[in-house]
């Protein structure tokens, strides 16, 4: 399975390679030699392991197989960039790579203005690719395996599925196809704001990828209040469940209207965005419809992890740099494209504290935590507060390996969430919005690409391999 979408991701080269022959610079060699060892790898692998295909894969199959493919990928979408123009070092590409399909979006290149097309869209293509790949996982891989409470979703996923559309390569097809159209749409919005076509089919890639990664140094800076709205308006959409557009599109919208998470998201970007809003007018005894729309813009790209910026926030103060750096470990829904804890975790944290607080106040009532009106079980409890105290500690362990790099406090605590919530750019003047992860020393360039890694497949699924009862199961 790892060898044919190895093979498949080369086949994703050919589009760059063409813009780079249309562009007539004389890049097009490093996506056709790209191509070539990617197909060519992969296609061996796959035939060297027909034999070892089952019906269905064990659960330590399962686990090889999600973090086999994230760890695999990079290292085949680094050889652009290493035969390429940019000739990065290996480490480089491999972290730019590791970025793109996580769609952590933090990068190591600069001077993207002038670089070839065919590179640019490249970062996009990754971009999307992780999208669509994180989507699967979520919906299929982490319930299965049960991991960070995604459980809850199991059954709620394929017995609705199962009452909309008959079978799983449905459902697969039902949700490329909303990937797609979303994706579409997107680049239609871009085109009618004034981008030129083709920073709009690059931006609606990494747009509803939750990515980031932009074709200027200036991320959205470079471009007018029109594409920040629509901006915003795609990067909340990719970070909605993408089961509840599958129902849409049945003609039923009251899973969508009624999902708790959707509406917790959407009252978590508007209290942030109202608070900075008045942050801004207190501060500036005056407010403006662009900074409004600075503000809407960089903290729905921070919550939703997608990384862009259309200003250096860094600029605006302690607290919205203290609110932003909180924002980020928040994330947008389960089942989407966006990144970080999610913003169901919190959900059900604050149910089972409310549920214990209540106990404390009457030992003797019955108390039960629920989530959209249904009981939550306690494994699925014990799975969230895993997620957490992992997450935590993580966090911790990544930033002290960081500072014993030589990096700075902020550098090394940003950095470390910003890899391991995939949100993308870290806070400092280092690795701030204006500025890259080029500067890094290569160790910390392991430990942030080791990061992204784990953060992406949210922790547990990648730390089961290294459990000894794991290969003794």
């Amino acid at each position: 399975m790892i060898g044919l979408l190895v093979a498949a991701l080369g086949l994703t080269m050919l589009p760059p390679m063409l813009v780079d022959l249309a562009e007539g610079r004389g890049h097009w060699q490093a996506f056709a030699q790209s191509a070539i060892v990617s197909v060519l790898v992969g296609a061996i692998m796959a035939l060297a392991c027909q034999n070892g295909v089952r019906d269905r894969l064990n659960i330590q199959q399962t686990f090889l197989l999600t973090t086999g493919v994230w760890l695999t990928m990079p290292l085949f979408g680094a050889l652009p960039f290493v035969l390429g123009a940019t000739e990065l070092r290996f480490i480089d590409a491999f972290f730019e790579a590791m970025s793109g399909l996580t769609t952590t979006g933090s990068t190591v290149l600069s001077g993207l203005d002038e670089l070839p097309k065919g590179l640019l869209l490249w970062r996009g293509i990754m971009q999307w690719v992780g999208g669509i790949g994180i989507i699967v996982v979520a919906m299929v891989f982490l319930p299965e395996l049960r991991v960070g409470g995604m459980q809850i979703f199991r059954t709620e996923s394929f017995d609705t599925f199962g009452k909309v559309l008959p079978r799983a390569t449905q459902i697969s097809s039902r949700i490329s196809t909303i990937y797609l159209a979303l994706t579409v749409a997107c680049a239609i919005g871009y085109l009618i704001v004034g981008m030129n076509p083709f920073d709009a089919t690059v931006h609606s890639m990494t747009t509803v990828a939750t990515g980031g990664f932009a074709n200027y140094d200036a991320s959205f800076g470079a471009f007018g209040a029109g594409a920040e709205y629509v901006a915003v308006l795609f990067m909340m959409l990719a970070a909605l469940p993408f089961v509840r557009f599958v129902q849409l599109s049945a003609g039923s919208a009251k899973p969508l209207l009624s999902d708790p998470q959707i509406r917790a998201f959407f009252s978590t970007a508007a209290v942030i965005v109202l608070l900075l809003c008045l942050w801004q007018v207190f501060q500036l005894d005056r407010f403006t419809e662009e900074a409004f729309r600075k503000v809407l813009f960089n903290t729905v790209s921070i919550l939703t992890g997608t990384g862009y910026a259309s200003a250096d926030y860094m600029l605006w103060g302690a607290l919205p740099v203290a609110v932003l750096f909180f924002v980020g470990l928040i994330g947008g829904c389960a089942g989407s494209t966006s990144c970080s804890i999610k913003i169901f975790r919190y959900q059900l944290l604050f149910a089972s504290v409310s549920t214990q607080i209540r106990k404390i106040r009457a030992p003797h009532g019955v108390f039960t935590p629920r989530y959209a009106g249904r009981r939550i079980e306690d494994d699925v409890l014990n799975s969230v507060m895993s997620f957490f105290v992992f997450f935590v500690v993580t966090l911790g362990l990544v930033s002290v390996s960081l500072s014993l790099t030589g990096l700075d406090m902020i550098t090394s605590v940003s950095g470390a969430s910003a890899a391991l919530a995939n949100i993308g750019p870290g806070l400092g003047e280092s690795i701030g919005p204006a500025r890259n992860f080029a500067g890094l020393n290569d160790t910390a360039k392991w430990i942030l690409s080791f990061s992204m890694l784990i953060g992406r497949l949210e922790l547990l699924a990648v730390y089961a391999i290294f459990m000894p009862a794991f290969w003794r199961a």
